[in-house]
């Protein structure tokens, strides 16, 4: 007997192009739990992750979309539920970064309007954008799940030259408390997962560094952020709601930042 499963629920996860990243392996994990799964990218590799699915005996269906249009996000959407009929299951796992889109580090006084604006809306507005447009479906039912990806950086942490990150990934934790105060009556419940140091294909030199000066001295596997997702996304998480589960491997929790050979 599977401890959670999945079966009959409709799974829609953003962001799950990378066939290393968080949203691929978070709807691998789902729909090898019974999950029918719509995935989301803004180019057309997502239809060579939704054939994976489909070897694997998955139920599943890969669409292209600019979340940052909101009116594609509306068609995305209209898409989903009519081939699908519902959605039970919402991963808000796309932002931070887009393939061919180089991202900013400029210091704040070197910032642009410009800048900030597209950090905005990859890294907050998405997330918005796209659960406007499926929580009446989740009220109509009278039951959903939704996790947002947000970050450690920001709600917990920050770096010179990611204000604008920062500050979209700490919206992501504000606005998942407020809706999970707003539709909890309705049999919903909203989360987030807060990823450290992620060892996936984009992963710079710099973050593989800053993940062996972890207290599991490693980066994370996507999968192991996948699974702390699917947990959240199941009905067995039934009474958590408006949470933030930092998966970092410990980092975050260390005092001390100096030279390993003088404490630790």
């Amino acid at each position: 007997m599977k401890f959670v499963d999945f079966e009959n629920q409709v799974c829609l996860v953003t962001g799950a192009g990378s066939p290393t990243g968080i949203g691929f392996n978070t709807a691998k994990i789902l729909g090898g739990l019974g999950g029918k799964i719509a995935i989301v990218a803004t180019t057309d590799r997502i239809y060579e992750r939704a054939e994976e699915l489909k070897t694997e005996g998955i139920d599943a269906k890969g669409y292209i979309a600019d979340l940052m249009d909101r009116e594609q996000v509306k068609k995305l959407v209209a898409a989903v539920t009519e081939e699908f009929g519902q959605i039970d299951v919402l991963v808000n796992n796309a932002g931070m970064v887009q393939v061919g889109v180089e991202e900013d580090f400029s210091g704040f006084l070197d910032m642009t309007y410009e800048s900030w604006d597209d950090a905005i809306d990859r890294n907050l507005n998405i997330t918005f954008n796209v659960t406007k447009e499926v929580m009446p479906f989740m009220v109509d039912a009278g039951y959903g799940r939704i996790v947002n990806v947000s970050s450690v950086t920001g709600p917990v942490v920050s770096n010179p030259g990611e204000a604008s990150y920062s500050a979209a990934k700490s919206g992501v934790v504000g606005l998942s408390r407020a809706l999970a105060i707003e539709f909890g009556a309705n049999g919903i419940t909203v989360n987030c997962v807060l990823p450290g140091w992620i060892g996936t294909a984009s992963q710079t030199e710099a973050e593989a560094a800053g993940g062996l000066n972890t207290p599991l001295r490693r980066s994370a596997d996507a999968r192991e952020v996948a699974n702390a997702i699917v947990f959240l996304a199941s009905e067995e998480a039934s009474y958590i709601t408006g949470e933030s589960l930092v998966v970092d491997g410990g980092n975050t929790i260390q005092e001390y930042k100096g030279p390993a050979e003088l404490y630790y």
